[in-house]
C-alpha cells in the first residue's frame, strides 16, 4: 500500500505523525454537519474556520467547535 497525502499544489506535506480525529473532533464535525442541514448552508465554511491543536494521545481537537441552538417552538393554544 502506497502512502499519499492531500496538499494544495506547491505545498509540502506535514509530517505530525499519525494524528487522529478524537470522540471531541468527531463530534463537531457531526455538529457542523446538523447545523448545516437545519440551516439549509454550505458546511465547507464551518469547516475551513476550524482550528485544531492535538492532545496528548495524538488525537486532533477542534478547538472552536460549532454551537447548534434550538428555539421552542410555540404553538397558540386556543
Amino acid at each position: 500500500m502506497s502512502d499519499f497525502a492531500f496538499t494544495m499544489s506547491g505545498e509540502e506535506p506535514v509530517d505530525e505523525g499519525n494524528l487522529k480525529l478524537s470522540d471531541q473532533a468527531l463530534g463537531a464535525v457531526m455538529m457542523a454537519l446538523q447545523k448545516s442541514l437545519m440551516e439549509q448552508s454550505d458546511i465547507v465554511p464551518v469547516l475551513k474556520g476550524f482550528d485544531f491543536d492535538s492532545n496528548d494521545g495524538g488525537e486532533l481537537i477542534v478547538l472552536n467547535p460549532p454551537v447548534v441552538s434550538l428555539e421552542p417552538d410555540v404553538e397558540d393554544q386556543d
